[in-house]
């Protein structure tokens, strides 16, 4: 056949190409591999570019044939094709908003709480989630997890976890529908500074897809496994607006590479959102991350104290957010970091003991005076984001009821370990007589009860039962307070905004938070995923164990 009498055969079969393309029916049944070659086709629809067209599909035909085409016009075509390949990748992707599959996207199985890995490689790179079932796939190309569960599974919609991008597979096109962008707000929940600023003005419920009424920033948490002192602890600290508000917006932390600031953001985020797809969240990625930066010290289906994770959380946010411009300053020293003058008293004794042991004397001492009696006294500064008050110790006998008298004490009582007069006596490191005296109040202000005592036997449980004002507790009246600058005026007044529970026995038991809702002025009881309005009385009748109390403007 002569070079001339080619083209005519090769026209008539690119029509037939365009035919089948056009007839949807006939496409289905045509092998997966030939139609993804030819979808650049698929978009271009203008006569004029007919001729481009068939000049691709040629090039593609040519390579095919293998040595049927002897040709050198065709093996030139061959390399102009492959010179011209990086240049129609960008053409591949199309984008279409008439996708067919739109109505087999199931928000109610979607949950985007978890860790963004392949179910079936266990990848965290390049995952998309299916909208039809909710599991996750790594890639979207031909040999990919997720591209094959289109096939098997017949669900076509998928989303990319990272880019927020909806593609339909196996075809392979984008999907631009904003009927998503209730999903995208769910995956990645955004604020506006206004809205943020806002947040405690809204007194409007959210509704859940399962009908469902919750509050925003009033939702419950998972307990995966004994996580219940995680739980009590991120509900307090939602409730502290500088803090809640930072976090909100994540252009605030951008600079920090720490993944346990960005999954606390995320979940910030999450606790406050008003559409999210259900009423309660889970926080498993801020969990293992937790699990990473702490060696596994708070882990999953272990119970640990809230205290200590409250401690280890502030430093641990604190060391990562901290940036060299401020001096060692961070959001989290602005809300909670006070600070305290030591007087330590020690005798001259133990501190030749200590010395020979090898240890020294604390270096950072503001002061050092020694007296007649052989007693050495240490005055120094030292900062902290928390305050531990000593309990009296309960009655050791019952009363003529055969009961034990649960003892109680006014808060004030407790207070006064930091009066800058009262004596508390350590053990470790070494003997000495301690006072306390607060020389600068934090905006919030952290308490906790040291309610469990630790031998070498077991752990005690103190039941004393501390009584405290709601709102308006004053320190000025209990303990001494530093005079403020000229201008600046005594804020000593501060009222309570969350308050943690230890309900049963010691090692055991589980934890429980009241924490107030600003918007209404209303209490709220919150245990895991429970979460009922409460009485102000009753906070004050519970078993505190730690408490944040917010200053006074």
């Amino acid at each position: 056949m002569g070079a001339d009498e080619q083209p005519s055969p090769r026209r008539k079969r690119d029509r037939e190409e365009e035919d089948e393309l056009a007839d949807g029916g006939a496409a289905e049944k045509r092998p997966r591999a030939e139609s993804a070659s030819l979808l650049g086709l698929s978009s271009y629809e203008d006569d004029e570019e007919e001729e481009a067209a068939r000049g691709q599909a040629n090039g593609h035909r040519a390579e095919g044939e293998g040595e049927g085409g002897e040709d050198e016009d065709e093996d030139e075509d061959e390399d102009d094709d492959v010179r011209r390949a990086p240049e129609r990748r960008p053409r591949q992707v199309e984008l279409r908003r008439d996708c067919p599959y739109l109505d087999t996207v199931n928000r109610q199985v979607l949950d985007f709480d978890f860790e963004k890995f392949c179910s079936i490689s266990l990848s965290n790179l390049n995952v998309y989630a299916c909208l039809v079932c909710g599991k996750y796939f790594q890639g979207r190309g031909l040999k990919s997890h997720a591209y094959t569960h289109s096939l098997e599974a017949g669900h076509h919609v998928f989303i990319n976890l990272q880019t927020e991008r909806a593609y339909c597979l196996p075809d392979g096109y984008e999907i631009n529908d904003p009927s998503l962008e209730d999903i995208r707000h769910v995956l990645n929940p955004r604020f506006t500074k206004e809205q943020v600023l806002n947040l405690d003005k809204n007194k409007q419920w959210s509704r859940a897809l399962d009908g469902s009424n919750y509050l925003p920033g009033m939702v419950g948490l998972n307990n995966i496994k004994e996580t219940d002192f995680v739980n009590v602890t991120i509900q307090s600290l939602m409730r502290v607006t500088p803090l809640r508000n930072f976090f909100l917006i994540p252009e605030n932390y951008q600079h920090s590479k720490s993944p346990l600031v960005h999954r606390f953001g995320e979940l910030t985020r999450k606790i406050w959102h008003a559409r999210n797809f259900k009423g309660q969240v889970s926080p498993h990625e801020f969990l293992q991350a937790v699990m990473k930066a702490s060696n596994k010290r708070f882990q999953i289906g272990v119970q640990s104290d809230p205290v200590e994770f409250m401690s280890w959380l502030l430093n641990t946010l604190h060391l990562k957010l901290k940036s060299s411009k401020k001096k060692n300053r961070s959001i989290i020293h602005d809300c909670f970091q006070g600070e305290l003058e030591v007087v330590k008293e020690v005798h001259r004794k133990h501190i030749m003991e200590k010395r020979e042991d090898g240890d020294e004397l604390n270096g950072d001492a503001g002061s050092v005076v020694g007296t007649a009696d052989g007693t050495i006294t240490e005055t120094s500064k030292v900062p902290f984001l928390m305050l531990g008050l000593d309990l009296p110790p309960p009655p050791l006998f019952k009363d003529a009821m055969e009961k034990n008298i649960i003892p109680q004490v006014p808060l004030f009582n407790i207070l006064k370990k930091f009066d800058g007069e009262t004596v508390t006596e350590v053990v470790r490191p070494s003997i000495a007589r301690m006072r306390y005296r607060v020389t600068r109040l934090p905006k919030y202000l952290i308490l906790h009860m040291r309610r469990f005592t630790k031998n070498n036997f077991f752990v005690e449980k103190n039941p004393t039962l501390v009584n405290f004002p709601v709102k308006n507790l004053e320190l000025k009246d209990y303990i001494p307070l530093p005079k403020p600058k000229e201008n600046d005026k005594l804020r000593s007044k501060y009222d309570l905004i969350a308050n943690i529970v230890h309900d049963g026995k010691p090692g055991e038991g589980c934890y429980r938070v009241f924490v107030q809702r600003k918007s209404e002025e209303a209490w709220y009881e919150m245990q895991d995923l429970h979460v009922t309005e409460t009485l102000p009385q009753m906070v004050a009748l519970s078993e505190a164990y730690m408490q944040i109390y917010e200053q006074h403007e």
